[in-house]
């Protein structure tokens, strides 16, 4: 029999037997649920920590300087290591050190030139906002390089060095938060958090055994200038939307409302968990369903975007039945306001699960003029959303229209999905060589 050969004449990957596929895989999406959950217990004790500490209006200034962080992680993302996750997911160990190099190196550069805007922009500010946008700018290298280990460590397959960094972070973080709460203020939570991640950081270059070059990320911005830089507008738009919102909120309902809208999100905290330790393996998963049984990504994209979106749901139905005292011992005066949030902010989670399996999907098949389309509108709808409820009904109405948004973006990114698809059968007419 004469092997089936792709365009080029290379011969086509062979899909490895169902069972032994089915198990790898479960083991890497195990990995990834570790580690989020690792990261996710970090981040949760930090919230937890200032809301029950420093009260609302404080906590409302850290989620300004959270949601900060948000934007430039996704910068840094978007730069680095999308395109690492994309194109270096499976691939031998010379490239995939190679490319990790220059990745982080990369990282770095973004945290370092953002990081000294945001250190200026503070010192400019002062007041209650200022110093915990200047300890931010100072902690920024660290926490993208810490973050840019884990996507790097899941390219390679090898989730449980990420799991174990991200515990490093944690153990780490303890420390730092007792200092922190003797300080009392909201910088010194920041400092607390962005140094414990540093930590982690150097012990990731102690995992790979790579130093990061940052004098070769220029190289690595020319060489995947394609995707990079329709993924970094595409993930800035996201974080930036909520960064609008956010300050938009603030602005139009006052901090308190933030803060209020962030107690909501950490009830989530958990399934949230759930969500972005999927997202770390889902492009990497969908890359390999693509080369190895490209019929089966649709059905791979809808299994993970529905069930995330009824996890939601049943979580959501969970905090609803949560008594008042337990949500005041979790997030003290914050839980008053937050639990009124709690059915649109599951909602807008379910909408987003939703949309994360047709995401996974257009990213796999390298579609990143879709996926800049696709996220565009949504954020568009966000910020619209978000704001627009917020001058009709204040805080409440500010969480319904994000979620009204986040169903509606989701409906998008399942048509392009679609229409993706279609697109590849179309296009794809494998040629028969024989020998």
């Amino acid at each position: 029999m004469t092997p089936v050969t792709t365009e080029e004449g290379n011969p086509r990957p062979t899909a490895p037997p169902a069972g032994s596929a089915r198990r790898a895989l479960a083991g890497r999406l195990s990995w990834g649920l570790a580690d989020q959950a690792a990261s996710s217990m970090s981040n949760f004790a930090v919230g937890i920590y200032v809301a029950r500490s420093l009260g609302v209006a404080a906590f409302g200034v850290f989620s300004l300087a959270w949601v900060t962080y948000g934007v430039v992680l996704n910068v840094a993302r978007g730069l680095a290591t999308d395109p690492l996750v994309v194109r270096f997911s499976g691939v031998s160990d010379a490239s995939w050190r190679g490319a990790v190099a220059r990745a982080t190196g990369t990282a770095i550069g973004v945290g370092g030139v953002v990081g000294a805007a945001c250190l200026v922009t503070g010192l400019l500010l002062g007041g209650r906002v200022g110093p915990a946008f200047a300890c931010l700018g100072v902690m920024l290298p660290g926490l993208l390089l810490q973050d840019a280990w884990r996507f790097s460590f899941f390219a390679a397959g090898a989730g449980r060095k990420a799991f174990v960094n991200d515990v490093v972070w944690g153990v780490a973080l303890v420390p730092a938060l007792v200092l922190a709460a003797r300080v009392g203020t909201v910088a010194a939570f920041v400092l607390a958090w962005g140094a414990s991640a540093t930590v982690a950081a150097g012990y990731g270059y102690v995992q790979s055994g790579i130093r990061p070059r940052a004098a070769e990320a220029r190289g690595w911005l020319r060489e995947q200038r394609d995707l990079g830089y329709r993924y970094l507008v595409e993930n800035v738009s996201l974080s930036g939307a909520s960064q609008v919102r956010a300050y938009g909120l603030g602005v139009i309902a006052g901090v308190g409302a933030v803060g209020a809208v962030r107690g909501a999100e950490l009830l989530l905290g958990p399934f949230l968990a759930v969500l972005m330790g999927l997202s770390l393996v889902t492009v990497p998963e969908a890359a390999r369903v693509l080369r190895q049984a490209p019929h089966r990504l649709g059905r791979f994209c809808l299994l993970l975007g529905g069930g995330q979106a009824a996890a939601a749901l049943v979580w959501g139905g969970a905090l609803l039945l949560m008594p008042d005292r337990l949500g005041e011992f979790g997030l003290g005066d914050v839980w008053h306001s937050a639990s009124r949030l709690i059915v649109p902010v599951t909602l807008g989670v379910a909408g987003a699960g939703l949309g994360t399996g047709a995401a996974a999907g257009l990213r796999a098949l390298g579609a990143a003029r879709r996926s800049l389309r696709c996220q565009l509108f949504a954020s568009a709808c966000y910020v619209g959303g978000g704001l627009g409820g917020a001058a009709l009904a204040g805080t409440a109405g500010s969480a319904w229209g994000v979620a009204a948004a986040t169903v509606g973006g989701s409906a998008v990114w399942w048509l392009h999905l679609r229409s993706a698809l279609r697109e590849r059968r179309h296009n794809s007419v494998p040629e028969v060589r024989t020998s």
